[in-house]
């Protein structure tokens, strides 16, 4: 990325399911869903959104391999999205173990999400 314009931050969780990609999404909406960028086409080279370059990082803490990358990806609909994913997060109990939630044990997925915005 040639110019870094704007990062948003965000989290997700999945509580039941033990399901990263679940978690991730979540990360990546929270970060973008409650912010409008009206100003950023003018900024883009040739003021065309399809320029814009997006860089997805998140921070896993287990699973890493099951993020589901076009899951993420389909998240943001215009220009060229990458997606990175790093050890952190946080991995903790739920306090329950549901059966038809699907849980595989009683644990938790929390995953961070940074989204990059530029060209």
């Amino acid at each position: 990325m040639e110019k870094l314009l704007f990062i948003q931050t965000g989290f997700g969780v999945d509580v039941h399911g033990q399901d990263v990609t679940k978690a991730a999404v979540r990360a990546v909406r929270h970060a973008i869903y409650h912010n409008s960028m009206p100003g950023i086409q003018a900024l883009l080279p040739n003021q065309d959104l399809n320029n814009m370059v997006v860089h997805v990082k998140l921070a896993v803490p287990i699973d890493k391999e099951n993020v589901d990358f076009d899951a993420i990806k389909e998240l943001i609909p215009y220009g060229t999205v990458q997606v990175s994913v790093i050890d952190g997060g946080m991995l903790t109990t739920s306090g329950i173990f549901l059966e038809d939630k699907s849980d595989k044990n009683d644990l938790m997925y929390i995953v961070n999400a940074s989204v990059e915005t530029g060209y």
